[in-house]
């Protein structure tokens, strides 16, 4: 039986540094492998891969980041408190001072939030309760399709899914979406276990999947319906 595994992709100037960092704010250990340093995801939540490069991010604009969820005030200071340790930084977006959500900047600029307590939305996800992206509804429905994973919102253009097991809810904003000009810093990769993988580049083409190229590892390169970069590995 095929199975799909989710990873979400850093490309980082110091892939072990910020691997220490998302380790320190999520509670996981760092595994090293060829490809840079890995976070495993156990119960629904994601795993984050860090891979070096030397590619400069083209300004602040980005298409994806992380919604941390806290149990309390208490806990979300704590939280905030955390990641400033550990090297990251307040990072104002035009937030108002009555939001509840604070924004923070890791060491690298990838931008997260941490969420104040209540939030229904993300209520049982797990700490890495949302990867928040800049998205069209086409790319929800294509990444739905793509994984198997349920839609758990689509309203006013916008979506979001999340594994039948639950755990971290990915979700799009809707338009307007920034034209992209550069690679992504932050992407998607999907690793096969149990299946062909020239067959599943050949299903996500039919949903909607564009192919770019063939990596030296042998992984295929392919872009979403809005243009974005992920990759399509066997194991």
């Amino acid at each position: 039986m095929l199975s799909r595994l989710l990873t979400v992709t850093f490309d980082a100037h110091n892939a072990a540094g910020l691997a220490q960092f998302w380790a320190g704010m999520l509670g996981r250990e760092v595994v090293e492998d060829a490809g840079g340093a890995l976070l495993p995801g156990e119960d629904g939540q994601l795993s984050l891969r860090f891979v070096p490069s030397r590619a400069e991010q083209a300004g602040p604009y980005r298409r994806m980041h992380f919604h941390l969820t806290s149990a309390s005030l208490a806990d979300q200071q704590h939280m905030v408190a955390a990641a400033l340790g550990l090297g990251g930084s307040h990072l104002d977006v035009g937030q108002r001072p009555e939001e509840g959500h604070v924004v923070l900047a890791d060491p690298e600029g990838n931008e997260f939030c941490v969420i104040e307590p209540g939030s229904a939305f993300l209520a049982g996800c797990g700490l890495l309760g949302e990867i928040a992206c800049d998205g069209t509804r086409e790319v929800g429905l294509f990444w739905s399709e793509a994984l198997g994973w349920p839609l758990v919102w689509d309203q006013d253009q916008e979506t979001a899914i999340q594994s039948p097991h639950g755990g971290t809810k990915v979700a799009w904003g809707g338009p307007p979406v920034a034209p992209k000009k550069v690679r992504n810093r932050q992407r998607f990769d999907l690793s096969l276990a149990g299946g062909d993988q020239q067959a599943e580049v050949d299903r996500l083409v039919s949903l909607g999947a564009t192919r770019l190229e063939v990596g030296e590892d042998g992984s295929v390169v392919l872009a979403d319906p809005d243009g974005n970069e992920f990759c399509v590995s066997g194991n």
